[in-house]
């Protein structure tokens, strides 16, 4: 049977490095409380000027030359992102004209930060249809441009980034053992909507809108969320947690991640944690980790990884692969 194999990783972080020291400059607050509640240090923003198809297109060449492949050689882009460039064209062809890509198709996905997982799982389906053969899976972000920089509770999560997969399509056995997507599991439900959400909208404001967000009940949602979606996909796949190298979570909050590998009997040494280092980059995070775990050693040929996420939406999933 036909896999999507991963080929090529790579990332990209604007140079702007904010440290948490820089918010007390105007809001009540301390480095001590934002590490406490988030387990964030840092986190990078796009400059004036900059747009997630510029950080999309950065991290995007950077797996291409990881996989040793040029532009013409990818037959789609799929890009989660909820930061677009503009209302329309989808930010995906900006970036398939910025690589100088003259073939195929490029869309978006927005699934805020579940995007990822949701582009993961378009893509499989495209390669596993006989539709295309390789895939650019991007996650880019630019969620310093929807923040409330009056609000301490959001404005210090979140960061700028992108991260790129090049998937290809591959023969397998169809056993646990193939390398490639082995299973999938995405849901949503619309009631939860209110609990983070932003503010504007092209029909309902004409305004970009601000990002609002219920923690406590995002956290109390994304714990049990997660972990059901987890093991939901390996029951697909036919593994247990035992059989997991490793987990690549969505970098939203380190108490969530610890919360969910508790939940699922995981140990953190399994565990990729970059939150740290690069705040909430939603749809960007995951492929984002996956790169800096790549490049640290962390995540290894042949090794079984589950990824899972939530955003907005609320729209959560997750997705099982061997390296």
């Amino acid at each position: 049977m036909i896999r999507a194999q991963v080929r090529g990783v790579g990332h990209y972080l604007p140079d702007r490095c904010v440290d948490n020291e820089w918010f007390t400059t105007f809001l009540d607050t301390s480095d001590e409380w934002i590490r406490s509640r988030s387990g964030i240090e840092r986190r990078h923003f796009a400059a004036e000027g900059q747009t997630t198809s510029d950080l999309a297109i950065r991290a995007a060449r950077a797996a291409l030359d990881d996989a040793g492949l040029v532009p013409d050689d990818i037959d789609a882009i799929v890009l989660a992102t909820s930061t677009p460039d503009l209302t329309f064209p989808a930010t995906a062809t900006i970036v398939q004209a910025g690589l100088g890509m003259t073939r195929g198709f490029a869309y978006d996905v927005q699934a805020v930060c579940a995007g990822f997982v949701y582009a993961l799982s378009n893509a499989n389906a495209l390669i596993v249809s006989g539709q295309v053969r390789r895939v650019l899976v991007i996650g880019a972000e630019t969620f310093s441009r929807i923040m409330n920089w009056d609000d301490r509770t959001t404005c210090v999560l979140f960061g700028d980034g992108a991260g790129a997969l090049v998937l290809e399509a591959a023969e397998g056995d169809g056993t646990v053992a193939d390398r490639g997507i082995l299973a999938t599991d995405l849901h949503s439900d619309g009631r939860h909507r209110e609990i983070l959400q932003v503010s504007g909208g092209v029909s309902s404001s004409q305004t970009t809108g601000h990002l609002m967000m219920a923690g406590k009940e995002v956290f109390r949602h994304a714990v049990e969320k997660l972990a059901t979606s987890t093991i939901d996909v390996m029951e697909k796949a036919g593994v247990t947690a035992d059989d997991i190298d490793r987990v690549v979570p969505h970098q939203a909050n380190v108490r969530i991640i610890t919360g969910t590998a508790r939940k699922l009997g995981l140990p953190m040494e399994k565990i990729v944690v970059t939150v740290q280092d690069h705040g909430n980059t939603s749809a960007a995070s995951i492929p984002l980790a996956m790169s800096v775990a790549r490049q640290t050693g962390q995540l290894r040929d042949g090794e079984l990884v589950v990824t899972e996420a939530i955003g907005g939406g609320l729209a959560w999933g997750a997705v099982l692969l061997r390296w």
